[in-house]
C-alpha cells in the first residue's frame, strides 16, 4: 500500500497479515535514555545546553533496581523528557553508532531560525557542531549536528511541511 505522509512523500506500507485497521495514534516522543558513562557529568552537560531541571529524585531500573539508576531531565517549556542512565556493568565504553543500539536522536525546531538560535548557542558553550547543515538529499531539511560527553551524535532538525 502507498501512503503520503504529512510531508508530502509518498511511503510504502507493508500491511501485517492481520491488520485490518490503522495502528493506534502515538502523540509523540514521550521520553529519550541513553546509558551513560558518567551519569553527573551527563547530567550537567544537558542540563546547561538544553536548559533542562532534573526532577528530584533518582529512577530506580524497573526489574533490575540493584543493576542502576537513572537521573531524569525535563525541558519545562516542551515537556521533552531526557533520562540518564546508569548501570553498573557499564565499563565505560564510549557509545559509537556502528554498534547494535541507538544511531541518534534528533530534536525537533519550530523553524530554520532556530537552527540559527541552536548554532550560536552551542558556539556560546563551546561545543563542537556541524553549523546548519542545509540539503535537499533525500528532501529538503536543515539541521545541527553535535555530541553529547559520551559520543552520541544529537540533532536539532527542521523541515518545513
Amino acid at each position: 500500500m502507498i501512503v503520503t505522509c504529512t510531508l508530502g512523500v509518498q511511503l510504502r506500507k507493508e500491511l501485517a497479515v492481520t491488520e485490518t485497521t490503522a495502528a493506534p495514534a502515538v502523540t509523540g516522543v514521550h521520553h529519550f535514555s541513553p546509558t551513560v558513562s558518567d551519569v553527573e557529568a551527563s547530567a550537567q552537560w544537558y542540563e546547561r545546553v538544553f536548559g533542562l531541571a532534573r526532577v528530584p529524585v533518582v529512577f530506580p531500573h524497573y526489574g533490575a533496581e540493584e543493576g542502576g539508576y537513572a537521573v531524569v531531565l525535563m525541558d519545562p517549556r516542551s515537556g521533552m523528557v531526557i533520562g540518564l542512565h546508569h548501570h553498573g556493568a557499564n565499563p565505560g565504553q564510549p557509545f559509537h553508532e556502528s554498534r547494535t543500539g541507538l544511531d541518534h536522536i534528533a530534536f525537533g525546531v519550530a523553524d530554520r531560525a532556530g537552527l540559527d538560535a541552536w548554532a550560536s548557542w552551542l558556539d556560546e558553550l563551546g561545543i563542537e557542531h556541524s553549523g546548519v547543515i542545509d540539503t535537499d538529499n533525500p528532501m529538503p531539511y536543515s539541521v545541527v549536528v553535535f555530541r553529547d560527553p559520551d559520543n552520541i551524535q544529537l540533532e536539532l532538525f527542521y523541515m518545513a511541511v
